[in-house]
């Protein structure tokens, strides 16, 4: 099951055309880490996540799934309706909705140039919902969980067949995360090997328990066992 789980995910990553492996547009950097509100398997949430990996920015995810209300109410409490993403930038006080004007917003602000034509309008639309239906909803809908004290940590990039199965249940169960993007050429790669001792995504640390996993099908296991309630 866990090969037909990731040859799906990889054909995920091929209907996007690869998009979101690579870190190759970053500027200055935020001194505050960028907060989002999203689900993994929303298309406009998707160009986002994109964006951040190609500008190799970090930030704070609270994943607002279908039928959660732990971070999903928060967003409509401050942006007053139930849309996503929703970015909030505390280095520059900005908090917005719209896929395409968050995309536009982090390439003036941390990127180097205009974002790529596909990052932008219909066409990443349509072939994230491609994607998504390759998942077949994979997070998309919230499943009962306990909340941890302190955010769990990611290391990944979007276009990672392994990782979107992490992201996918870290979505699932409500689970805030700091996304660590390490696209190919990332600034940052040097500093997780380092920390984890090999170039490996996806990779967990969970400062709840002070657990470290790296691979896909393990990571996924210990988060149902630490905190799924169903």
């Amino acid at each position: 099951m866990h090969f037909l789980d990731v040859a799906s995910s990889l054909a995920a990553t091929v209907a996007r055309l690869g998009s979101g492996m690579s870190a190759n547009a970053s500027g200055k950097r935020p001194v505050e880490r960028l907060i989002v509100y999203d689900f993994e398997s929303c298309p406009f949430c998707r160009k986002v996540r994109e964006a951040l990996t190609h500008l190799d920015l970090e930030a704070e995810i609270r994943p607002s799934p279908k039928g959660g209300h732990r971070y999903r109410d928060e967003c409509v409490d401050r942006g007053g309706k139930p849309q996503f993403p929703y970015l909030i930038d505390p280095n520059t006080g900005k908090e917005m909705y719209e896929s395409d004007d968050i995309v536009n917003y982090l390439y003036r602000e941390y990127g180097k140039g205009s974002p790529p034509a596909s990052q932008l309008g219909m066409f990443p639309v349509l072939t994230g919902s491609l994607a998504s239906g390759l998942r077949a909803g994979k997070g998309t809908h919230a499943k009962a969980s306990e909340a941890p004290k302190d955010a769990l940590e990611l290391w990944s990039f979007e276009a990672s067949p392994f990782c979107r199965i992490v992201r996918e249940r870290l979505c699932e169960l409500e689970l805030r995360y700091v996304l660590h993007n390490v696209g190919k050429g990332s600034a940052e790669r040097a500093a997780f090997v380092k920390r984890s001792g090999k170039m490996q995504v996806p990779y967990l640390m969970d400062p709840n328990t002070g657990q470290s996993l790296f691979e896909s099908a393990e990571i996924v296991e210990y988060l149902e066992e630490t905190y799924a309630t169903e």
